[in-house]
């Protein structure tokens, strides 16, 4: 098993608003330059927190168009949350390839109990029908959502999670600027107790998925 370090949720906030990841794509051309920042939490995967984060209070639009209330949606079930988007060119497709390894490799009880959620930081590109392309190629069964962008801000807030409104920059290159953590919850007490750096490989996820599908501490 490896190692893990405790914080304080408040303490993680602080600092996540100030951690986030540039991922850069120039819109219709793969040739245009990327822009990247990359900074971890640590250098541990996994970081459980002393104070665990409340699940955010999130209406938006899922892939089929239709309303999804985080809360109510996976109330009492081991729940994975992540805010990137689809135009990502590193760090969002890697994490979620790195889930879409881990869960397979659970029995497929647990499988169908494990939620993954996807927020877009980038929701004028990442509409419902482009989200759910792009998520099906990771997974059919994850959950994307999209929504105004104010609404998607104040969500990740809510769990310590910084992002800015995607920037277009004069060469052309659009820059979204999101925190890069996955904040893990319990289907015990829907709090959300483990947080991942991006950093975290799939072999630490499918270490820690079969603990924390039970609402165990990996």
């Amino acid at each position: 098993m490896h190692s893990k370090k405790t914080v304080l949720a408040a303490a993680f906030a602080a600092v996540a608003a100030l951690t986030l990841s540039a991922c850069g794509n120039g819109g219709d051309s793969a040739d245009n330059s990327v822009a990247e920042v990359s900074s971890g939490t640590g250098s541990e995967p996994a970081t459980v927190l002393d104070q665990p984060f409340t699940k955010p209070d999130l209406v938006l639009t899922d892939t089929h168009g239709k309303k999804y209330d985080l809360r109510e949606k996976t109330k009492g079930k081991p729940t994975l949350i992540y805010f990137g988007y689809t135009n990502c060119p590193d760090v969002c497709p890697l994490t979620m390839s790195n889930i879409a390894v881990a869960k397979r490799a659970l029995p497929k009880a647990d499988q169908d109990k494990l939620q993954v959620v996807f927020v877009t930081t980038d929701p004028e590109r990442d509409t419902p029908a482009s989200l759910g392309s792009w998520l099906r190629a990771q997974d059919p069964d994850f959950t994307g959502l999209t929504g105004d962008f104010p609404t998607i801000q104040a969500g990740a807030r809510q769990i310590g999670i910084g992002i800015d409104p995607p920037k277009k920059e004069k060469d052309g290159t659009v820059v979204s600027m999101h925190g890069a953590q996955v904040i893990a919850f319990s289907p015990k007490t829907d709090q959300g107790y483990v947080l991942y750096s991006e950093d975290t490989t799939a072999e630490d996820y499918t270490e820690d998925l079969p603990e924390l599908v039970k609402g165990e501490t990996p």
